[in-house]
């Protein structure tokens, strides 16, 4: 670390992966070595993706971090804090990566060199692993270390076993095997294999283990390297020096010790494996970054990696292209596939003006656009942010988790030493030789692995799945909450409807039609900058008819507005102004009756002194709204609605989505109000909003769920944002939360039901009722299995499937 943080004025958090970790132990020992820096206010280690996350303030120097964390036996890898620190933005880029990009091209030096870094980093390296060896190659480095770790132990172990235990099981075997080579020579050969097998690929246990213990802080592998070392020590004693042990406790357990770490690494593969597996959400979107983008400079279309686009560049985008960055149409139009940022399956219609998000596949049109954000600013660079930060943070139920197993492994080593102990003063005889296997047993039974995994794997594979259904867990507490909500209180602008004004409803008189109706209104409403008037522009251009200009505009204060199109004279406004001008509106009272019921105002247009047609300009529902609530309430949960808006409309639009409970015409304070009163009882209570004026109820309530597609004001507020816009993702946040937290207290039940009922057979409790007793082989292989179930069970959160989602 040769660069200085930039002052840090607020809590900043930063990702960063440590190496080293390998059980629940752990990550207390890191958290707490984090905590007593300087400027760190905050410190939190997912133990599942073996990443520390620190919110840090003024004073926090990232060396003072490091070395914490050395001290305590464990390791940043080289380069990743600075990575780190310049995804956060806390460190300038590079200075190769700014001339890469000068060199690349002049004109655009400046902004852009600040770019790069973030850009490549956010689409290339999202682990906080610098030097280009991200999260999977990490992995898979550790999985080819780990198979060839095993291999060996694996060919060396097999003999030892096979003639140990063939020997133990059948008789004419160890007969013969008596006649064929001598006890003492047999014990050279176990003691040859076995010292091969603990000091190679057993020797990770060793190194990590051993120190640990010397520090007064044992974890898993001090477990693995006491019952390991004892086994082989005892072993050791009677091959070279039996005159040491009565004659009844001459055995050897090469067998034994070797077993263990073949069976104890198996299940770190097995482990492993599934490990990588849970961070496969951010791996699949970082995927959908473009490599490359056709941006327009000097007159030349170029192709350049899309890290070096910047802020204000035209890029030209082709059929079946991804785009590389945020921006804004200019001319152009296509249909392009949002799926995977907004998990809405229909292609979204682009024409100039609209704006297209980095990471979405362009389908049939070409068009070109201008890059508003670029690199870390980009839409699916916060969603891979967002969705880092939730597996990454720590619920509420890990606490006490964390607490229990930072005391496991010391009682366990005491536990062992107390069996070790009561078998040899009071076991039966071989006395030494039970206590040394039963001690052993319980030192390798314990795993404080499976306790560890519990919680964090199931964070991750299930907030990669809400992330893949477009729900994005900002904070881990929500994750949590959320299955708890009693109440959804729901906004109705941008929320439950639209939040722009559409031409709903066109019903036409006798002897008019639609369209020649509509083309009409449209040329006097063109006049016009009413928002009503700009919907059925709007509608009119939608069907592409050909609307003439209107001439002698004028408007009529109170009533509506008139033109002559085409010479035929046009009237647009409200019942007042029909009856004005003499006409009656009568044979639209049905159509008028249930405009108003569904909360719409009606306006009526007359033409050349003729009644010609009925029209509605309403905010529309979205799509999935009506089903949602009904999905809400299917669930349980109670929907009500908190608008601005007018009663009328309100309850209007409360009647045709089953929401019963509407409070309208409150301003933000009012709905601050509205939840505080809502809440009453104790209830826990979510709150869904899109705009600036819905953030005070997003922070207040006890869980904000802010639509993705509102402001930004909105997003920061919320603990929970619903990336696609729909209110059916609001189904999929609670039930992934439900499903996931299911899910954690089944790895809990597991991991401590396993150890609490374990732990004691191996020490051999059943022995004086039973004769039961656990070899420490079996021990091993039982504890390799207990991580791997706890995993096994996390990833199937993956296949959660939420009806209403999609």
């Amino acid at each position: 670390m040769n660069q200085t943080v930039k002052p840090i004025h607020k809590a900043e958090p930063f990702t960063v992966p440590v190496e080293g970790m390998t059980c629940a132990s752990c990550v207390r020992r890191v958290e707490n070595a984090a905590a007593k820096v300087p400027g760190v206010e905050k410190s939190a280690v997912n133990f599942a993706t073996k990443k520390l996350t620190v919110e840090s303030t003024e004073g926090f120097s990232p060396e003072d971090l490091e070395k914490a964390i050395r001290k305590v036996g464990y390791q940043i890898p080289p380069g990743a804090m600075d990575h780190a620190l310049r995804e956060a933005g806390m460190l300038p880029p590079t200075a190769d990566a700014s001339h890469a990009g000068h060199e690349h091209h002049h004109s655009h030096s400046g902004p852009q060199s600040h770019e790069h870094m973030d850009h490549a980093a956010m689409g290339h390296d999202q682990s906080g692993h610098a030097g280009g060896h991200d999260h999977m190659h990490m992995h898979q480095g550790e999985e080819g270390a780990l198979k060839r770790d095993l291999a060996i132990a694996f060919v060396l172990t097999l003999p030892l076993f096979v003639l140990e235990m063939a020997s133990h099981v059948y008789d004419p075997f160890h007969h013969w095997l008596m006649g064929v080579i001598e006890t003492q020579n047999l014990y050279y050969a176990y003691f040859a294999l076995a010292t091969v097998v603990v000091f190679g690929p057993g020797f990770r246990f060793l190194r990590i283990g051993l120190p640990a213990l010397l520090r007064g802080a044992p974890e898993m592998n001090s477990l693995v390297a006491v019952g390991v070392l004892a086994a082989y020590g005892y072993s050791l004693v009677t091959t070279f020096a039996p005159d040491l042990l009565p004659e009844s406790a001459r055995f050897v357990y090469y067998e034994a010790a070797t077993v263990i770490v073949t069976l104890i690494l198996f299940g770190r593969l097995l482990e492993a494996r599934a490990t990588g597996r849970t961070g496969e959400a951010i791996e699949k979107l970082s995927r959908l970054q473009a490599k490359t983008a056709r941006v327009e400079r000097d007159g030349k279309v170029l192709d350049i990696p899309s890290e070096q686009v910047v802020a204000g560049d035209v890029l030209v985008i082709r059929p079946g292209e991804r785009i590389p960055v945020d921006g804004t149409v200019i001319d152009g139009s296509s249909n392009v596939d949002e799926s995977m940022i907004s998990g809405e399956p229909l292609p979204v219609e682009k024409a100039t003006g609209a704006t297209v998000v980095g990471g979405t596949i362009n389908k049939t049109g070409a068009f070109r656009f201008r890059a508003d954000k670029v690199g870390r600013d980009t839409m699916l660079a916060q969603i891979i942010r967002m969705v880092e930060q939730a597996q990454g943070s720590k619920l509420p139920i890990q606490g006490l988790v964390d607490r229990v197993t930072a005391w496991f492994v010391p009682a366990v080593i005491v536990l062992a030493v107390l069996t070790f102990a009561v078998w040899l003063f009071v076991g039966p005889e071989p006395a030494l030789a039970h206590a040394l296997a039963n001690a052993v047993a319980v030192l390798i039974i314990a795993c404080p692995c499976a306790m560890g995994l519990a919680v964090p794997t199931s964070i991750v594979v299930g907030g990669g799945r809400a992330a893949e259904l477009g729900v994005l867990f900002r904070k881990g507490e929500a994750l949590q909450e959320l299955r708890n909500v009693a109440l959804v209180v729901v906004d109705k602008t941008g929320t439950v409807t639209k939040g722009r004004p559409e031409l709903t409803d066109l019903v036409t008189a006798e002897g008019f039609a639609e369209d020649e109706v509509l083309a009409l209104v449209s040329s006097v409403e063109a006049q016009s900058e009413h928002p009503i008037a700009e919907a059925i522009v709007k509608a009119a251009e939608a069907k592409s008819l050909a609307v003439p200009k209107a001439e002698k505009f004028a408007s009529v204060t109170g009533y509506g507005i008139e033109a002559e199109v085409s010479g035929r004279k046009v009237s647009v406004g409200a019942d007042r102004f029909m009856e004005k001008l003499g006409l009656s509106v009568r044979t639209f009272a049905e159509t008028a009756a249930r405009l108003g019921d569904e909360g719409k105002t009606p306006l009526y247009a007359a033409v050349d002194g003729k009644l010609a047609a009925v029209i509605a300009v309403a905010d529309p529902l979205k799509p999935s709204s009506r089903e949602a609530i009904r999905a809400l309430q299917a669930m349980g949960v109670e929907v009500a609605m908190v608008t601005g808006d007018n009663r009328r409309t309100a309850e209007a639009i409360g009647r045709q989505v089953g929401i019963a409970r509407v409070v309208a015409e409150v301003l933000p304070e009012g709905k601050v109000k509205a939840i505080h009163e809502m809440r009453a009882g104790g209830r826990k209570l979510a709150f869904v909003g899109d705009g600036i004026n819905d953030a005070p109820a997003l922070a207040e309530a006890d869980i904000g769920i802010a639509i993705g597609t509102g402001t930004d004001v909105a997003i920061e507020s919320a603990d929970v944002v619903l990336v696609g816009g729909e209110l059916s993702a609001a189904v999929s946040a609670i039930a992934m939360s439900r499903a996931t937290m299911t899910n954690i207290k089944q790895n809990l039940f597991w991991a401590f039901g396993y150890n609490v009922a374990l732990v004691p057979v191996a020490a051999g409790v059943l022995y004086p009722a039973f004769g039961w007793l656990l070899s420490p082989m079996i021990a091993a292989g039982a504890m390799a299995l207990s991580s791997v179930f706890v995993l096994g069970n996390a990833l199937r959160l993956k296949a959660v499937k939420v009806g209403e989602t999609r």
